[in-house]
């Protein structure tokens, strides 16, 4: 298995401990992607995963 490419969102500062980091395996393709959720403060926690629809529903839901 490749490793992971994680980043915070662009809202994050580096000042801050609190965020929670996000990988895509494919993210050219977000229809067949899995999206990785992890927390910051604890690299080795529990991630939660998600299909890229189900992830793109979060998203939509969450900016409103």
């Amino acid at each position: 298995m490749t490793a992971l490419e994680w980043f915070k969102s662009s809202y994050s500062s580096n000042e801050g401990p609190d965020c929670v980091e996000v990988a895509i395996t494919t993210p050219d393709a977000i229809a067949t992607a899995t999206v990785h959720v992890r927390d910051s403060k604890n690299l080795q926690g529990d991630r939660l995963s998600f299909t890229g629809p189900a992830w793109n529903d979060f998203l939509s839901h969450a900016s409103r």
